[in-house]
């Protein structure tokens, strides 16, 4: 079983930054392929960046590109997401994701076995 947790939301301003951490524990990090998600109230959670086993590879939503990175450190067992330029519609709950079978960078859930709990992220107008 894979442990992850988010941390780092909160409500900030439009145009604003965060960065968000999330800690995986009970498998060897490098093993895992990590992502985020998200998702608003009566919404599919929706793929927004994923990461591959040793960071070399990472794939972005159209809707976030070139505001939205994902990285991660393998030494600190943890994978972030640095937000720039939060505009209202980021506003959601951001979901860690990890699977230990992936080849490749895929962008629906399913394809994922490990999630957190998520971390909410408001951005007021």
């Amino acid at each position: 079983q894979v442990q992850l947790v988010e941390s780092g939301g909160g409500l900030v301003q439009a145009g604003g930054s965060l960065r968000l951490s999330c800690a995986a524990s009970g498998r060897t990090f490098n093993r895992l392929t990590m992502a985020w998600f998200r998702q608003t109230p009566g919404k599919e959670r929706e793929f927004v960046a994923a990461i591959t086993r040793t960071g070399a590879g990472t794939r972005y939503a159209d809707s976030v590109k070139g505001r939205f990175t994902i990285s991660r450190d393998n030494a600190e067992n943890t994978v972030y997401l640095q937000i720039n330029g939060l505009k209202p519609e980021d506003t959601a709950v951001y979901y860690c994701a990890a699977d230990d079978d992936l080849l490749e960078l895929p962008t629906l859930q399913r394809a994922y076995d490990y999630w957190g709990q998520g971390t909410q992220v408001a951005v007021s107008s």
